[in-house]
């Protein structure tokens, strides 16, 4: 289970070992002797709960990274392809540009532009 909420629960001499759960709530339960080893669970995940007798020992603190549905492969090839989509018109007038005027025409006019000014020809003697 990726989180889970227990409500009205006693836990009676149980030791929680190595758990790291990102949406876990206990709410109004109840723990008697009970030993927390290595464990994320803080002190805002005990809603209402009663800590009689018990021990916490590493606790892990920090931001852990959260995998939610919202991560599944299908949003993750869904949005690639939209992002495909959004450059195939560009792509598309691209190539009609370079089928009708032509590649070394279209990269020409492209340096120009970089430069900003059109370069001079060159006048060849011709002997």
């Amino acid at each position: 289970f990726k989180s889970v909420t227990f409500e009205d629960s006693l836990f009676k001499n149980c030791v929680f070992e190595d758990i790291t759960s990102l949406n876990t709530y206990f709410r109004n339960c109840t723990f008697l002797n009970t030993t927390f080893y290595n464990t994320d669970l803080e002190q805002y995940k005990f809603v209402d709960s009663e800590l009689i007798n018990c021990t916490f020992f590493h606790i892990r603190t920090g931001c852990q990274i959260s995998f939610d549905d919202d991560y599944s492969a299908y949003w993750i090839y869904f949005v690639n392809f939209l992002g495909t989509l959004a450059v195939l018109p560009g792509n598309i007038v691209s190539a009609l540009l370079m089928d009708r005027i032509g590649r070394l025409t279209m990269l020409g006019r492209g340096v120009t532009l970089k430069w900003g000014t059109m370069p001079k020809p060159k006048a060849f003697p011709l002997n």
